[in-house]
C-alpha cells in the first residue's frame, strides 16, 4: 500500500511596530513573505518562528491563522518517477519582537515594506493571492486550491 505524501509549509505576514510587513527576496521565487517547510515533529507555529528567524534574522510571536492553501501541482522527484506530493501551506499573521534584518541562503534581500506596497513587489501570482488574502482585515480563514505553471486558482472559499 502506498501512503500519501504531503509537504506541510507555513508562511508569515509579519508586522513591526510601525505596521510595515517583513518581506524577503527569494533566489528562485522573487519577493515573498518568509516561511518554509515544517520539519518532522515540529508544530506549525514553531516552524514559522524558526523559518522567519533563519531567513530574516527576526524573532516573532505568531498571531492568527489566516489562510490554508493546497498546491496540488503534480511534481516528481529527480528520478523522474516518484511523486513529491502536494503542498499544504498555513498562513499566519505575526508580530516582530526582536532581532535585526539579516539575509541567508534563502533570502538575497530582506526589508520592512509599507503595507500598501507589499502586493506590488510580489511577482508570483500564487504568492500574491495568498498575501492579498492575509492582508484582508476580515477575520475569516480563507482556503484555496491551486496549481502552478500555469497558475490556476481552482477553488477559494471562506471557512
Amino acid at each position: 500500500m502506498n501512503y500519501p505524501v504531503h509537504i506541510v509549509s507555513v508562511g508569515g505576514l509579519i508586522e513591526n511596530e510601525e505596521g510595515k510587513i517583513l518581506m524577503l527576496l527569494s533566489p528562485d521565487r522573487g519577493w515573498e513573505i518568509p516561511g518554509g517547510q515544517v520539519e518532522e515533529g515540529e508544530s506549525l507555529t514553531n516552524a514559522l518562528k524558526r523559518e522567519v528567524k533563519e531567513e530574516t534574522g527576526i524573532e516573532i510571536v505568531v498571531g492568527k491563522l489566516r489562510t490554508v492553501y493546497s498546491n496540488i501541482t503534480k511534481r516528481v522527484q529527480l528520478d523522474g518517477i516518484s511523486s513529491i506530493g502536494s503542498i499544504v501551506n498555513f498562513g499566519f499573521t505575526g508580530k516582530a519582537i526582536s532581532g535585526e534584518l539579516a539575509t541567508s541562503e534563502e533570502s538575497l534581500e530582506v526589508a520592512w515594506v509599507d503595507r500598501d506596497k507589499v502586493l506590488n513587489l510580489i511577482g508570483k501570482d500564487f504568492m500574491r493571492d495568498r498575501v492579498k488574502n492575509m492582508l484582508n482585515p476580515d477575520d475569516k480563514i480563507i482556503y484555496g486550491v491551486f496549481t502552478r505553471e500555469p497558475y490556476i486558482l481552482h477553488e477559494e472559499q471562506f471557512i
